[in-house]
């Protein structure tokens, strides 16, 4: 069911190492120090975006490394990995596990998400299904994901909520036969456990460890309020 990088994830901390647009970390080369800095307290895999990147976290960490590729578009709301061609890229770069958009939202050619997650499979690639709902995760799964996270509750439609999807996470958990990554807006460890509790194979974790600019702008935020 599960790949051998899967397996590494099990009961571990995945930890994002991606800066955000606009922060002063971003396109500065530094995500390899912090995969590496996040290996060394721990961390059971990298989750990271960019094909430099993960080539760079490649040399840096011998733990596994989850790759997308964002891109943004007019024509479709869909930006972690659209398109096939960066599956393949992302496979030469070195990504061991590769994460795609699996929302049922069209995608520039009209399919959906778990149409692109069953063309990902069929060209050999470990495709994790970053899902918003129930029904995504159902359909990621039935195309061949090997996992599904829980990445894109409460990006999808409307305000995005200040805390995690946990209902969600045991919703998936009790439903999906493949793994459960809990992933999006995990910022304490008391939530982080709660996500273990809830079914969750794995939890991914990232501005909160790795992006000391958005996490400065929280603790401001609250402060001032």
């Amino acid at each position: 069911m599960t790949g051998a990088a899967l397996d590494r994830l099990r009961k571990g901390l995945i930890v994002s190492c991606q800066a955000a647009p606009g922060s002063p970390l971003a396109n500065r080369g530094l995500m390899s120090y912090m995969a590496e800095a996040a290996e060394a307290g721990g961390a059971a895999a990298i989750r990271t975006e960019g094909l430099r990147d993960i080539a760079e976290i490649k040399k840096a960490v011998s733990i596994p490394i989850i790759g997308l590729i964002k891109l943004k578009s007019e024509i479709t709301p869909i930006v972690i990995t659209p398109l096939l061609e960066h599956v393949y890229q992302l496979m030469e770069a070195g990504a061991d596990l590769i994460a795609v958009d699996a929302t049922l939202r069209k995608r520039v050619d009209g399919t959906f998400g778990n149409d692109f997650v069953a063309q990902a499979k069929a060209v050999g690639a470990q495709i994790l299904a970053d899902i918003d709902d129930l029904n995504s995760a159902i359909a990621a799964e039935k195309s061949g994901a090997i996992a599904v996270l829980t990445t894109l509750s409460g990006y999808t439609n409307g305000p995005v909520p200040e805390f995690p999807d946990i209902d969600l996470v045991k919703s998936c958990s009790n439903h999906c036969a493949v793994p459960v990554i809990a992933e999006g807006r995990y910022n304490s460890p008391e939530l982080v456990s709660q996500a273990f509790d809830a079914g969750a194979w794995s939890v991914c974790v990232g501005s909160a460890i790795t992006d000391p600019w958005l996490s400065t702008k929280r603790f401001v935020k609250a402060i001032k309020n």
